[in-house]
């Protein structure tokens, strides 16, 4: 099994490897391929049942549960570029991979990995995200459409009307989010027996009142309970039990144990402190009352930003909403200016800089400062858990800004609610000075975050280099096989069996794209001048690479792409390919480098070639240089199926000798076409 975090280039140049190096042992092979366009050539249940053994070189967790009972061998993605053969002779010696071993193969080799941490907890955010949009902005909708401002009961909308019913349905998807997040943290860990105690944990995390608490912990104790559950799991899988009961542990047995454990470790545990935090931090504002405005209007900002929903955010919240019946409504004006500053923020900083976001990340970017308008704090929730070293820090800092702003205006809110909504349905009483901190929080907050995520890529490139192992157009979540807004996960798998094998190496390793791969006949009147789709011309071709290194080749070629009129950003396209660069290389090995953007610096897709005499240092698979460089750009909306088959084709091409060969051969860009329009 062949593995590369994006499905793209890796996938399938491990894949023709793999099958050129069992055709030329007469050894008959079929590859499955779970690239980002989705699994194709599947391997059926008589394949892997007449298989001598399953190769599987993964740079990320795969599931070999279907290949209980066959010799396994698994080793990085590299290894299945760089050594094809010397698998296919190891792989008859691996051990026999048993149900009660490891349900997946580990991320190993073929270039430095995000750690399993991370990836499970990107996992747990992208599952999170659609939760936090859709009941954030119906929640939002029915406030906006059905609600008003009620001195005795903040925003208010009536009860049985059609808009309380869409809240209702809102506040579900909140209720779902932070239980969410924990369950696919812990799935991503631990597989699906650690699913239900990562749901059942978070929902006990977020649900105070299971340990005397008036605020659940929130998703910082979703991602607590994400992580126990997960390693919970693992630790009980590794228990040896009796063959007879070996099929009901991942269905009854671990699922049992692990969520009774988790959740009791949680109430007695850990919810005791949470409670007791929330205690002394009420009593602590109760004995700040006396302070200056700015200090108490810093330190409630502080405290709303920190956890968005949880104990200390909770503190502050309702510290401030239990004045406003004593006739001290200023305390809540502070709360109410730094609510939706998180949000806002957050949202803002999308806008600033977007090659720092993915395109999902915009997207919940929009949704965010939608959300903060109606001060829904929970809004920044994906932010946070993404980057929380990086997030968190800055709306503090935007948040304590906001409120040490409210307390010197002396702004006042009559509503336990907050957000630019309260001061348009009347409820906030010095409207100007109100806005004037929202606005200037949110812009601290925003220029914070950009200033600390660009720092963080920055300090992560410089660490990584450029031999790291080949990542997505964006960083992609662990535990997915597949889809969603981040580059998908990557499987190809190959299996090597004996006569009764299904297909032979030549026909089935090349199941996604040699129909379109073939070379068609010369013209009679020459060399067509468009390839691979009219992307390709003879206007962005080049004989000769000037550049000695990636950057210089990268700009050289974004400059050799803006020949077509179809690159609005010529800057902006090369930051969006460094950035993807500073994932992961996309030096392939073989000579070969294949730098890709997606950005709207380009208005369609294009795709440029060079050739380079000496070669770039690229930090490639195998050490080479490059000499043989391509480039594809393609604009946000173009992003899809499209440049993916793009890329799939130039890879499975691009391991064939000859054609190597005679691109280095060719003596102009007239040649140098001819040659290239054999991809298709």
């Amino acid at each position: 099994m062949t593995a590369c975090p994006t499905g793209i280039a890796h996938t399938y140049m491990a894949a023709e490897k793999l099958a050129q190096a069992a055709e030329s042992r007469g050894i008959e092979m079929k590859v499955e391929t779970q690239g980002s366009i989705g699994a194709e050539n599947v391997l059926e249940d008589n394949d892997v049942k007449h298989a001598d053994g399953i190769i599987v070189a993964a740079d990320k967790d795969v599931d070999l549960s279907r290949f209980a009972g066959k010799r396994v061998l698994t080793v990085g993605v590299a290894e299945g570029i760089r050594h094809p053969e010397q698998l296919i002779e190891r792989v008859l010696s691996a051990p026999v991979h048993t149900e009660g071993s490891s349900p997946t193969a580990p991320a190993t080799g073929g270039g430095k990995e995000r750690s399993l941490g991370y990836k499970a907890l990107m996992n747990g955010v992208s599952y999170m995200i659609p939760f936090v949009v859709v009941g954030g902005l119906l929640i939002a909708i029915s406030l906006s459409l059905g609600g008003h401002a009620d001195p005795s009961g903040g925003l208010v909308i009536p009860k049985d009307s059609f808009w309380m019913d869409v809240n209702n349905i809102g506040v579900i998807g909140f209720t779902l989010m932070v239980p969410i997040l924990s369950g696919y943290i812990a799935y991503a860990i631990g597989d699906r027996p650690a699913l239900v105690p990562g749901m059942i944990g978070g929902w006990i995390a977020n649900t105070g009142e299971l340990y005397d608490s008036k605020a659940g912990a929130g998703f910082i104790g979703a991602i607590v309970t994400g992580f126990l559950a997960g390693y919970l799991v693992l630790w009980i899988k590794k228990v040896k039990v009796p063959k007879f009961a070996q099929p009901i542990m991942p269905i009854i047995v671990i699922p049992i144990v692990a969520t009774t454990a988790l959740g009791l470790f949680f109430i007695y545990v850990i919810g005791k402190p949470i409670s007791w935090v929330f205690e002394h931090l009420t009593d602590w504002l109760s004995g700040m009352t006396g302070t200056s405005a700015i200090l108490l209007g810093a330190m409630l900002g502080l405290m709303i930003a920190f956890d968005m929903g949880g104990p200390v955010n909770k503190t502050a919240f309702l510290f401030g909403a239990g004045l406003i019946a004593t006739g001290n409504q200023t305390v809540m004006g502070m709360c109410a200016a730094a609510i939706p500053v998180m949000p806002l923020g957050q949202g803002l900083a999308t806008l600033i800089r977007k090659r720092l976001y993915t395109e999902q990340e915009r997207e919940t970017g929009l949704a965010s400062l939608f959300m903060g308008c109606f001060g829904i704090s929970e809004g920044a929730i994906p932010f946070a858990a993404a980057r929380p070293a990086q997030v968190i820090p800055a709306n503090m800092l935007g948040g304590a800004v906001a409120g040490a702003i409210a307390g010197v205006a002396g702004v006042e809110d009559a509503v336990p609610h907050g957000g630019p909504i309260v001061a348009v349905l009347g409820a906030v009483s010095g409207v100007p000075m109100f806005f004037v901190a929202v606005v200037i929080g949110s812009v601290v907050t925003a220029l914070t975050t950009v200033a600390l995520v660009d720092l963080g890529e920055r300090r992560r490139r410089g660490e990584t280099g450029f031999g790291a192992g080949a990542a997505g157009l964006e960083p992609a979540p662990a535990g997915v096989t597949g889809g969603g807004g981040s580059g998908g996960a990557v499987v190809a798998q190959a299996t090597v069996g004996g006569p009764a094998a299904a297909a032979t190496a030549a026909s089935s390793a090349t199941a996604v794209a040699d129909e379109a791969a073939e070379p068609e006949p010369s013209d009679a009147g020459g060399v067509s001048t468009e390839v691979l789709s009219g992307y390709l011309t003879d206007r962005t071709v080049k004989v000769s690479l000037e550049a000695g290194d990636k950057e210089a080749a990268i700009r050289e070629l974004a400059e050799l792409l803006a020949r077509t009129g179809k690159v609005a950003d010529v800057d902006e396209l090369v930051a969006c390919a460094l950035r993807r660069e500073a994932q992961g290389t996309t030096g392939l090995g073989e000579e070969i480098a294949i730098p890709h953007a997606k950005t709207d610096a380009v208005t369609e897709p294009v795709v440029g070639f060079a050739r380079s005499a000496q070669g770039v240092e690229w930090g490639s698979l195998d050490g080479t240089k490059a000499r043989l460089v391509f480039m594809i750009a393609v604009p946000e909306a173009a992003a899809g199926d499209e440049h993916l088959r793009i890329l799939a084709l130039l890879s499975r091409k691009l391991m064939d000798a000859g054609f190597r060969e005679r691109l280095l051969a060719a003596s102009d860009e007239s040649a140098l076409l001819g040659v290239l329009r054999e991809v298709g």
